[in-house]
């Protein structure tokens, strides 16, 4: 070996390795997490919320009375009675029986994250291009990247993804010879931005899609998370072909349990288990009788309602706040449900650049730059409202628009110094989102 590197495995790597980086959130976890940082970074649900004392004497149980069997191994697809609580979960959206949805279709996974990581398994070889949203979950470029996929992003405005710009993409693919396996998707409460696929755009992205023989991979996270009414109906619940509807417990019970699951075609299911069981042999026994006993005991869509309440209080804090106090030349994405907030800044300003002296303030945000595949949206940020108190979230606001201000300032005094690659494409822009083509 020649040359010189902190890692003496470099040489040793398999090819899919190289590249690979840690995700803007998770370099920031250690700064974010000091107590005196108030941080808009995170995607943390608020589990002070829950009734900590009913749901510690449920965990209790499970070990002191059920340890044989919750502590013991399992199947990979799941056990039957969390498939079937799932179900239910499912109809409350409008994923029923009528449009497939089945126990026998459902595996349970490792939270959201290894959901996605099987299909990527199952459907991806080097070289092939996944479209997505532009910006899109951080996690999901990560899973993408280490399968050695291309991310090609379709541009989005308030209104969620542009249908008219995923039709253009997709042709522009087929002509280049390049093979798309499928669309990602969050299409409700989106993350980073916010913002909700309409109900007719819904309908024509499906039709886009089933036209040009794409799968489709939902993201659902967030859709139980509305604050004005119900959130448009799922595309899974309007398709049954070719749509994979992926979620998780981790935003509507408890995150450190991991339990999310796919609804996949029946065809795809048996090779989904036997990818789940070469990773992780079969889900937490424990974990998926604790939400199972949860979801069939306590009052959790009630629940639901708590969760609503408290992340409707604290959008609206977050709203108010960037209202009253960012500098002119601010624009923000105004969800109707979910977790975060787009923020697009004044021209010039870079949120990456920007994060050191925004730390020395003590706030943190997630700089946009994380959620594309190419590295661009120096121009936005994701701020996170559901974990920090209106307190805080106002303090935090205030701290972020000084630095905001010293920046433009600055900018005064020195000129404009242009950002890198700096293209805009954030939901609410006139600049679409890149095309990685």
């Amino acid at each position: 070996m020649t040359g010189t590197t902190l890692d003496d495995y470099t040489d040793r790597y398999a090819r899919r390795v190289r590249g690979m980086t840690a995700s803007e959130i998770r370099a920031l976890f250690a700064v974010a997490s000091r107590p005196e940082v108030v941080s808009l970074a995170g995607g943390a649900p608020y589990i002070a919320a829950l009734p900590l004392d009913a749901v510690g004497e449920m965990l209790g149980r499970l070990g002191a009375e059920h340890g044989t069997t919750t502590l013991q191994y399992g199947i990979g697809q799941g056990t039957l009675e969390l498939r079937e609580r799932i179900c239910e979960v499912m109809a409350l959206s409008g994923i029923d029986a009528a449009c497939g949805a089945s126990p026998d279709d459902v595996v349970v996974t490792v939270g959201g994250q290894q959901a996605l990581d099987l299909v990527a398994r199952l459907f991806l070889d080097p070289g092939d291009v996944v479209l997505a949203e532009g910006p899109t979950y951080v996690g999901a470029l990560g899973v993408f990247q280490a399968a050695q996929a291309q991310v090609v992003h379709v541009p989005m405005d308030d209104d969620g993804l542009i249908p008219e710009a995923l039709e253009t993409i997709v042709a522009e693919q087929a002509r280049a010879g390049r093979r798309v396996k499928f669309l990602y998707t969050i299409p409700t409460y989106q993350n980073p931005t916010g913002v909700t696929l309409t109900e007719q755009r819904r309908e024509r992205v499906l039709d886009i899609c089933e036209r040009a023989g794409l799968l489709v991979v939902e993201d659902d996270p967030y859709g139980q998370l509305g604050f004005s009414g119900d959130a448009p109906a799922p595309l899974r619940a309007r398709r049954r072909d070719g749509v994979f509807y992926l979620s998780t417990f981790s935003k509507t019970f408890a995150p450190g349990l991991r339990v999310g699951w796919i609804l996949a075609p029946h065809a795809v299911r048996d090779k989904l288990v036997i990818a789940s069981e070469a990773q992780i042999l079969c889900p937490s026994g424990y974990a998926q009788a604790a939400v199972s006993t949860y979801l069939g005991t306590m009052p959790w869509q009630e629940q639901l309602k708590v969760y609503r309440e408290v992340y409707r209080e604290r959008r609206d804090a977050m709203l108010t706040a960037l209202d009253d106090l960012m500098p002119a030349g601010t624009t923000w994405t105004r969800p109707e449900g979910g977790l975060f907030v787009w923020a697009t800044l004044p021209d010039g300003l870079d949120s990456k650049a920007m994060m050191p002296r925004a730390i020395a303030a003590r706030v943190a945000y997630v700089p946009g730059t994380g959620f594309y595949a190419d590295g661009g949206g120096s121009g936005t940020m994701r701020l996170n409202f559901s974990f920090p108190s209106p307190e805080r979230i106002r303090e935090g606001v205030r701290r972020l628009a000084g630095v905001m201000e010293q920046d433009i300032a600055m900018r005064r005094v020195f000129g404009a110094v242009g950002r890198p690659g700096a293209r805009r494409g954030q939901a609410g822009s006139d600049t679409p989102g890149p095309d990685l083509a």
